[in-house]
């Protein structure tokens, strides 16, 4: 009789595993996002185990574990971001799209098995070098839309790594190749899918700059190794007869959560505006999250206001949970908007601010609650020596607002 027992059980475990769906195939892949007819932006991640992977842009490597089979289909998200890839495997092969639904965006997505290769070029001989820096003015041609920013890059043979910074924070991680006098750099890591070519001789480039399928812009650059962005601390400011932040906005659980509470009496509290959305904020978080976690000892609060595009609070708030527990964020996020990510809007919620220009934005408010500094965007671990310049100022301004009276 136990005999008889058995036989079913087996029978039973071996049908399950027949039907379980065939798991990625480990080693390097190479995908590519189609954001035009005839332009695809290519990264490369690595498949370590069924349930995780790596995504590589230049020194970042991002882990992903969070994936799910159906049948013949994977679905992945990367830590952090809404966006997600759905894609049907078939032999070494993944065909589907990136899809980010609050935005009601999706990109075709296509990836090889065993194609180590970022970007495929026609010649090994670069004809330029652009290592070094170089003046950058994107949509150039427009009134409204230009905007300046600082090109970062380093070349070694036909590979480029660098980024863009801009007044309001940079495009983090770029790799790409020099392909005879054509630079190719591109970057993914679940939120944005950034694809920048252009056409560059010793001391001027000629570009277009894609953020998914849904934006293209073209930007100009010459050498200037001198040159440098406006000071972070000049761009945002009170407003005349304002000397004081001034807000209300719910938590997770619903708490309304005021500057005015007792918990930031008496306290040097740095205030971030921010949206989960946003990679320079990812960024920003994890800094400040583990600055906040080594100076617990200290009259020392962090407190985030989040801008989120989510369509519902249900849907924004599941977003700041979600990142909160990725990074082991300790101090509160508040959600301050939902349904956009409108600066105009944001900057309705802090009327005391002549304009909400970034995201991020951290304000710096000494023990009296006034406001002594506002810092607009940021520069993150892709921008090498700004970074540190960053945190070098940053840990100094907070030791003298804490060494006050």
């Amino acid at each position: 009789m136990r005999n008889l027992l058995i036989i079913p059980i087996v029978l039973l475990l071996s049908s399950c595993n027949l039907n379980r769906p065939e798991a990625l195939k480990e080693g390097v892949w190479r995908a590519e996002l189609q954001v035009t007819e005839t332009e695809v932006l290519p990264f490369n991640f690595e498949v370590t185990s069924r349930d995780a992977f790596k995504i590589f842009n230049a020194e970042e490597v991002i882990m992903v574990t969070d994936i799910t089979y159906s049948n013949d289909t994977v679905v992945f998200r990367a830590p952090v971001f809404e966006g997600y890839i759905q894609a049907v495997q078939k032999d070494n092969t993944l065909q589907g799209h990136y899809i980010k639904e609050s935005l009601d965006r999706v990109v075709p997505f296509l990836a090889t098995f065993g194609t180590t290769t970022r970007f495929d070029i026609e010649t090994t001989t670069p004809l330029v070098n652009v290592s070094g820096n170089w003046e950058t003015v994107f949509s150039p041609n427009s009134d409204e839309d230009a905007y300046i920013a600082k090109g970062i890059f380093n070349q070694e043979g036909t590979k480029v790594t660098g980024t863009f910074r801009t007044t309001t924070g940079d495009y983090r991680y770029l790799e790409g190749v020099m392909d005879g006098n054509l630079m190719k750099l591109s970057a993914f890591d679940g939120a944005h899918a950034f694809l920048f070519t252009a056409e560059v001789s010793d001391s001027t480039m000629q570009g277009t700059f894609y953020s998914g399928n849904h934006w293209k812009e073209p930007f100009t650059a010459k050498r200037n190794e001198s040159y440098e962005l406006p000071n972070a601390n000049d761009l945002t400011f009170l407003n005349e007869g304002y000397d004081a932040l001034e807000f209300t906005f719910p938590n997770a659980e619903g708490e309304q959560i005021s500057l005015s509470d007792v918990q930031f009496k008496d306290k040097v509290v740095v205030v971030q505006i921010m949206g989960t959305w946003c990679p320079n904020c990812l960024d920003e978080s994890k800094y400040y999250a583990e600055f906040y976690k080594n100076n617990t000892d200290k009259n020392l609060e962090f407190i985030a206001l989040a801008f989120e595009y989510a369509k519902t609070e249900e849907q924004a708030f599941k977003s700041i949970n979600r990142l909160k527990q990725d990074v082991g964020i300790p101090y509160p996020i508040l959600l301050a908007q939902y349904g956009t990510s409108s600066k105009t809007k944001a900057q309705e919620k802090l009327p005391m601010l002549n304009h909400v220009l970034s995201y991020p934005t951290s304000i710096f408010i000494d023990k009296k609650g006034k406001v002594r500094k506002i810092h607009t965007g940021f520069n993150g671990p892709a921008t090498g020596e700004k970074y540190t310049e960053f945190t070098t100022e940053f840990t100094e301004f907070i030791e003298v607002l804490l060494n006050e009276e």
